[in-house]
């Protein structure tokens, strides 16, 4: 998997800095679906909501910036794709087998 400079995401310098920073979800893009890597490090999910909420906020302001859109526009946006998700089918979690790559 081989990106542009541009579009590889960098650890900021306050997280590599920080010996107690924890990396708990990356996401990818992957044959038109999201492929996850997750860790449940909080003990109250509540908290991984609240992380979600700050994504999408931060995610609308890259929007504006890398795209001009208007940045409460797109948080609306993000929040109704939340809302398409949450309210639609039922999603199945596949687990992949970590020494093979296959799905379980």
């Amino acid at each position: 998997m081989s990106q542009p400079d541009e579009f590889q995401l960098k650890t900021p310098a306050s997280v590599a800095a920080d010996a107690e920073a924890v990396e708990i979800l990356r996401i990818w893009w992957s044959k038109g679906e999201p492929v996850m890597s997750i860790k449940p490090a909080f003990n109250d999910p509540r908290q991984f909501g609240q992380v979600l909420a700050l994504a999408a906020q931060h995610m609308a302001h890259g929007y504006n910036v890398r795209h001009g859109h208007d940045e409460k526009q797109a948080y609306n946006k993000i929040l109704a794709g939340i809302s398409d998700v949450l309210n639609g089918p039922g999603v199945a979690t596949v687990v992949e087998d970590p020494t093979s790559g296959s799905l379980q």
